[in-house]
């Protein structure tokens, strides 16, 4: 097969492989949130749960978290399509990295600010709303820029329970064309075409917020 006519075949799947890179973000940084500010709980039984949920995700592999959502659970009762089990089980495991940009950033806030709101009786969820988030979020950008990448290049774990990605696809042309060479080397040309971008975001962010970086942690 000549390039003209593997190109589209690929393209179809890198945009399976953006769809699940931008579902599984969503899912990771909306639970990366929930479990970050459940570690700072002032209740050690919620301090407890989190660090476990981060723990066991982090200290585990994505691939053998992907295998017993699509092949364990069914065995349960409970069947999940590809493209499902493929957002959940990477945004599980990337939310694990989120939480502790977030239980780190927040910590970069100076500990004055916090007892300065709660000494003008501001509630604690009111603290961290005005005054701590604000300050805390531009922090998070870089290293959140920095985990979009890697889950990008993770979604290439996908191709194993049947998805359709750029990888599942690269496999089936190379199975029908034999053409190795000329695949995988679309392949890698394309996952690089997406990820360039996060990429160069990534360093952008952390330039530009150097400076508020030592404003905020400086004493």
């Amino acid at each position: 097969m000549t390039l003209p006519a593997l190109l589209p075949l690929l393209l179809r799947g890198a945009l399976v492989t953006l769809e699940v890179t931008a579902l599984a973000a969503v899912l990771a940084l909306g639970m990366g949130f929930a479990v970050g500010l459940l570690r700072l709980a002032p209740s050690r039984l919620l301090r407890g749960l989190a660090t476990a949920y981060v723990e066991i995700l982090r200290g585990t592999s994505a691939l053998v978290q992907l295998f017993y959502l699509f092949y364990i659970l069914p065995l349960f009762g409970l069947t999940l399509p590809p493209l499902a089990t493929a957002v959940i089980g990477l945004g599980l495991n990337a939310s694990a990295y989120a939480s502790e940009v977030v239980r780190t950033t927040i910590g970069t806030v100076e500990r004055r600010q916090w007892e300065a709101a709660l000494a003008l009786d501001m509630p604690p969820w009111l603290a961290l709303h005005r005054i701590v988030l604000p300050q805390a979020l531009p922090l998070m950008m870089p290293p959140f820029a920095n985990q979009l990448v890697e889950l990008l290049k993770a979604t290439a774990l996908v191709s194993l329970i049947t998805l359709t990605d750029l990888t599942f696809a690269g496999s089936q042309l190379v199975t029908a064309t034999g053409q190795k060479g000329l695949v995988w080397s679309l392949v890698l040309a394309l996952y690089f075409v997406m990820a360039f971008p996060l990429s160069r975001l990534s360093r952008r962010l952390e330039r530009r917020l150097g400076g508020f970086r030592g404003a905020v942690t400086q004493p």
